[in-house]
């Protein structure tokens, strides 16, 4: 076998490999052996035709390619091994020449594992900000358990609309004094403050009466999704046709018993103070690990391949499509409302997609070099994790994951966090 090697830009390799016409014979023999068990010719049991007979059923053309199946794949590995090679991507495969009793000759076309040097990655300095929580941040938890549990009542006829009032409103929108699609609306329901509506609109109808017109003047945010009307100002002649006023019950001990365990507003309100700091806490070291992380990658110099990048851009695109999906909207109709098209979109991904892309090379380079593996133990643990927080048996877990074809993603996974924390475990604060 003869290999011809071809380093071109970004880390691709091509790869020319010639097969003997020898070993191409013993290939097609092989290929001819396992058709006939495969095919039915008349006279002869499935296995024991002539391999002449079996070539003419078959076609001289389907042989050839059965035979090409048996000679690339090992003729590919020994060429990646004897060169060397770690290939990133799977192998582009190309016939070249493809004939009876010629030499096989093939290109195959990947990305190999760029060159890395791995700079600092332990014993980081990264400040851990905890975001501190203030009596006013309890209060808002408690304004919440309020609203969540207050009533909607008619308003009287001399009522004006105020903050967290339920109304209902007719509108109808114009820019440049033409009306525009989607900007029109009868007895739409809204709650003031709820920020629904762009820019200071909702706060414009405080002091309305019911049966009372006004023109509101706002300006269509910059990142707008109908890209039409984006940083445009707009008018809106609006008309409150309803006001319901809000109920809230005191802030005492009876709404505490009601909406929790605790018999006082204070155990509430201490119970709700002590969660807002572990949230803030682990949020911090959220923070704190990911800017620990994207520093080990700005230390680490590689050259990263497009095409890696542009492969994990389709798989980000692809995660949102999945996400748009489960909420009953297709791709087409999110970059349709957005006013934007999916070179756009898949533009947005890019940066992000890079990032992603030299972390991970970034961490298998440092899984080689601290030598890290994945034990049995350390799957089990995962699976057991994933078994508690969706309520099954680490058995039924085990078994989907195998159905699935997800134990090696799981493995992955289990590496990459092991890796992880030799980052993060390290943190000086």
């Amino acid at each position: 076998m003869k290999v011809t090697r071809e380093d071109k830009e970004e880390c691709e390799v091509v790869l020319t490999i010639e097969v003997e016409a020898e070993e191409a014979k013993k290939a097609k023999d092989r290929a001819l052996k396992y058709l006939a068990t495969r095919i039915n010719i008349p006279g002869f049991r499935k296995g024991k035709a002539p391999k002449a007979m079996v070539e003419r059923q078959a076609g001289k053309e389907y042989v050839l390619q059965e035979t090409f199946e048996e000679i690339y794949p090992n003729a590919l590995n020994k060429a990646i091994e004897d060169e060397k090679l770690d290939p990133v991507t799977r192998p582009e495969v190309e016939e070249i020449t493809l004939e009876d009793g010629k030499d096989v000759v093939f290109k195959a076309t990947f990305i190999n594992r760029p060159e890395i040097t791995l700079g600092e990655y332990k014993n980081l300095k990264v400040e851990k900000v905890v975001k501190e929580v203030t009596a006013e941040d309890v209060d808002k938890e408690v304004e919440n358990f309020r609203f969540r549990n207050s009533k909607l009542i008619d308003a009287d006829e001399n009522a004006t609309v105020e903050d967290k009032d339920f109304i209902t409103l007719d509108f109808k929108g114009y820019v440049n004094g033409e009306p525009f699609e989607g900007g029109e609306g009868k007895d739409y329901p809204l709650t003031i403050g709820s920020k629904n509506f762009i820019d200071n609109f909702e706060d414009q109808l405080i002091g309305m009466k019911v049966g009372e017109e006004k023109k509101i003047n706002v300006t269509f945010p910059e990142d707008y999704h109908a890209a039409e009307l984006a940083g445009k100002p707009a008018e809106f002649e609006c008309t409150v046709r309803t006001i319901k006023k809000r109920e809230l019950p005191p802030a005492d001990d009876e709404l505490a018993k009601k909406v929790s365990t605790f018999e006082t507003m204070a155990e509430l309100r201490e119970d709700i103070e002590k969660n807002l700091k572990e949230t803030a806490e682990r949020v911090a070291k959220n923070e704190q690990e990911q800017k620990a992380i994207e520093l080990a990658a700005e230390n680490t110099k590689m050259e990263i391949p497009s095409k890696l990048v542009e492969k994990r851009v389709d798989s980000l695109v692809n995660q949102m499509a999945t996400r748009l999906a489960q909420q009953g909207m297709t791709l087409d109709m999110y970059l349709s409302y957005a006013g934007m098209d999916i070179m756009k979109l898949r533009e947005s991904y890019r940066e992000d997609a890079k990032k992603q892309v030299k972390i991970d090379f970034m961490l298998n380079a440092i899984a080689d070099k601290e030598g890290i593996k994945v034990e049995s133990e350390d799957v089990d643990k995962e699976i057991k994790g994933m078994a508690t927080a969706f309520g099954a048996s680490e058995k039924d877990v085990r078994n989907i994951l195998r159905e699935e074809g997800r134990i090696m993603d799981l493995t992955y996974t289990t590496l990459m966090k092991k890796v992880t924390h030799v980052i993060t475990d390290s943190i000086e604060g």
